[in-house]
Formats: structure tokens, sequence, C-alpha cells
């Protein structure tokens, strides 16, 4: 029986400057990237877990892919949300929304990447 898949296979986050992009990932997240080039294109992979709750994604540097606050909206799982939004702006980010509750679906708070992408947090506590 083939297993059950999310509804989101991917994502790509628009950069400007790469090196600071996951320099500011990497810290908030607690990630590790692995960069990648294809033709003009610089990406920068999120880990992936196989068999892990949840999609993967990259940052990416390419013409004609700009970082806006006005795009889709992508949220990344915080299991301490404050301890995150307090770590965006250690590394040049800027909270736009603090902790705010969603009732019995936890909490989120937004924040500015180092890009000037808005990024969702999302937290069960």
């Amino acid at each position: 029986m083939e297993k059950e898949m999310n509804p989101v296979g991917w994502f790509e986050i628009p950069v400007l400057d790469m090196p600071r992009a996951k320099a500011f990932y990497e810290h908030l997240l607690n990630v590790t990237f692995e960069d990648i080039t294809m033709e003009q294109d610089q990406m920068a992979l999120f880990p992936m877990k196989d068999e892990g709750i949840g999609c993967s994604g990259s940052l990416v540097k390419s013409q004609g892919f700009t970082p806006g606050l006005n795009g889709i909206q992508i949220y990344f799982t915080a299991p301490d949300l404050d301890a995150t939004l307090n770590r965006a702006e250690e590394k040049g980010g800027k909270i736009l929304t603090p902790r705010t509750s969603i009732g019995e679906y936890g909490f989120i708070g937004f924040i500015q990447d180092t890009e000037g992408n808005k990024i969702g947090l999302h937290s069960r506590v």
C-alpha cells in the first residue's frame, strides 16, 4: 500500500546574498545546508529525512527570483517559538509579529529574514 503524502513537496526561498542567507537560517533553525549549483542558479538545500514528517526545500539565488514580504507564506516548525524569534534578531532578521495564539493549533510568529522575505514560525506549545 502506498504511503499517504503531505501536499507540499518542496519549497524555495529567494535570496540575494547566499552566504548571508545561509548564515541566518543555519542560526535560526540549527541546520546545515548542502550547496549545489545548477547552471546560473545557486541553491542551498535544507536537510531532509526521507521518513520525516513534512518536506524540505532550498534557498535559491537566481535571476528573476526576488525576495519579498508579499509572496507565498512558509511556516517553519519552532518547538521553542520565543527562542527562535530571538535567534532571528541575533542574525539580522526582524520580528514582524511576536508570539500569537491561534487557539487549539498553538502559536505563530512572523519574521523578516535577512533577504526581505516574510517567514512564519509555528509551535504547538
